[in-house]
């Protein structure tokens, strides 16, 4: 293992939280992007400039072990953050030519693509990094990292209110490159060294057990009612008359309750298996689509709970579908993360362009959260056979795969 200095450690935690903060700006100032005194996107449109951050997401979380075995993990990291440096320059750039539609969107689909190769690159370097620097803790080392990470999407939220409130939205990416350019900066310096680069490759591939599609089944309808809320709150609750501020309070509290229940489920699983929640949760999703669906005009303070309700819906389910996944596909479990979040970005990619095309053909959205309910009713039905009568993950945040090993 490697001997990592503390300069390496709170790098990568902070790496992490700068992540969380700059994968969430383009659903953070949605509102920003569909106001006609901005870039006056449709419904179909906004839709469409997340398709390029789908694409880009999925081949760099597919391929980013087999460039790690190439070239080393600290050049995936920083070819990351790069990725992510240009999707906010972009995006910056964006700002001054809003009034060119021509212009304006195809830099802003140019963003949303480097953003999904920025964070299919450093969140598996990052996760990778935390447990080589941590061998006596790993499990508690990535969940400190991924808190962090969920941490940085509940602030991204509350910094466009800030910086809308003070006239200067553009504040946020502003802030991210900032951000960005420190860490490129330190990261450069630092050893950041990783023994295994990657999972050893044998002559032959082993052929993808049947059981995984169920996983991967669960990761799409999963990565769909996610993306319901986190792309598409605050558009909702300003189309029930609640102040764009109220609106991002609620999409913040989305991503913190489902930081928080991460982080309660890991401790709480002496008490509360995490089998049972895997099981409850999705019902819990259920029940807030409903509530969101019946959402009266003006409902500030009950589009804030709601939110809230499907954070702690949606919080355990990503990790443990992984770390199940891990421990029931023992012959696929050094890849079985990197398949899971693939198709975690396929449900991604479902919501945030398919809702667009619906709307515009008369749905409203809180007809379509009405039916997210059944999606999450499905999803309940199929974490039994994910993991009925299996015994709880030993935990909850799943480890990277040079520690499977």
């Amino acid at each position: 293992m490697t001997a990592a200095t503390s300069a390496e450690k709170l790098t990568v935690y902070a790496a992490g939280l700068v992540q969380g903060i700059t994968l969430v700006t383009f659903p953070a100032a949605s509102t920003i992007f569909t106001s006609g005194a901005w870039y006056d996107l449709s419904a179909s449109q906004y839709g469409i400039m997340f398709v390029p951050q789908v694409i880009a997401a999925l081949f760099a979380s597919l391929g980013g072990a087999g460039l790690a075995a190439r070239m080393g993990w600290k050049s995936v990291y920083l070819s990351g953050l790069t990725a992510n440096l240009a999707s906010m320059i972009l995006l910056i750039i964006s700002r001054f030519v809003v009034g060119d539609h021509a212009a304006a969107f195809p830099l802003l689909l140019a963003a949303t693509a480097f953003l999904g190769l920025g964070f299919g690159l450093t969140v598996p370097a990052v996760n990778t990094f935390t447990a080589e620097f941590h061998p006596a803790a790993v499990d508690r080392s990535v969940l400190v990292l991924n808190a962090l990470l969920g941490l940085g999407t509940a602030l991204a939220p509350v910094f466009v209110a800030i910086f809308v409130g003070l006239g200067a939205w553009v504040g946020l990416p502003i802030l991210a490159a900032a951000l960005m350019i420190a860490l490129i900066a330190i990261s450069a310096r630092l050893p950041l060294r990783v023994v295994r680069a990657g999972p050893a490759s044998g002559g032959r591939r082993s052929r993808i057990p049947a059981t995984f599609w169920v996983f991967a089944a669960f990761a799409v309808l999963y990565g769909f009612c996610e993306t319901m809320n986190g792309n598409w709150s605050q558009i909702d609750l300003t189309k029930l008359h609640v102040s764009a501020t109220t609106a991002s309070l609620s999409l913040t509290v989305f991503w913190a309750t489902v930081t928080a229940g991460r982080v309660a489920f890991a401790f709480a699983q002496r008490w509360v298996p995490s089998r049972v929640a895997y099981h409850v949760l999705p019902f819990v999703l259920a029940a807030s689509f409903v509530f969101i669906a019946l959402l009266p005009s003006g409902a500030a303070t009950a589009g804030v709970f709601a939110f809230g309700l499907a954070g702690l819906g949606c919080s355990a389910l990503l990790p443990l579908t992984i770390s199940f996944g891990q421990e029931r596909l023992v012959s696929m479990s050094s890849s079985i993360a990197s398949g899971v979040i693939a198709c975690y970005q396929v449900g991604y990619g479902i919501a945030a362009f398919g809702i667009g095309p619906l709307r515009t053909a008369g749905l409203t959205l809180p007809e379509i959260y009405g039916a997210s309910a059944g999606v999450a009713v499905v999803l309940g039905l199929l974490s039994l056979a994910v993991a009925r009568g299996r015994p709880s993950p030993a935990a909850l945040h799943p480890r990277p795969a040079s520690h499977l090993m």
